[in-house]
Formats: structure tokens, C-alpha cells, sequence
């Protein structure tokens, strides 16, 4: 039996429990420009490779 793969876009709930933050903050960072997001008719998704690079870019920052 073989593992399901990896989602290549997230929904916002899915993003808020990855990064442990609130609805608002995750809308907020979409907004903002820092986190990438596409929609998708009425649905807003974050592509997986985009909330690495949000994260990676978080790490290189705080070095």
C-alpha cells in the first residue's frame, strides 16, 4: 500500500495549523504579499513549495 503524496496546494486551514496561527494572521500575510496564494475560482490555496520558501526566508532573517 502506497503513501498518499504530498499536496501541492494547501487551503488556509491547512496553512494555519502548519504554522500555528490564526486565520487572520495567515490572511493577513497573503495580503501582504509574503505568503504566495493562487485562487481558484471562489477558493484561495497556497502552493506547498510556496510556504517553504515563506518558512526558509523566515529562517535566513532571523540568522
Amino acid at each position: 500500500m502506497s503513501a498518499l503524496p504530498e499536496p501541492k496546494l494547501l487551503t488556509v486551514p491547512e496553512v494555519m495549523s502548519a504554522l500555528r496561527l490564526s486565520r487572520f494572521k495567515v490572511y493577513d500575510l497573503i495580503r501582504s504579499g509574503e505568503l504566495e496564494s493562487i485562487t481558484i475560482g471562489r477558493a484561495r490555496r497556497v502552493p506547498a513549495d510556496a510556504l517553504d520558501a515563506f518558512i526558509a526566508q523566515l529562517r535566513e532573517d532571523a540568522a
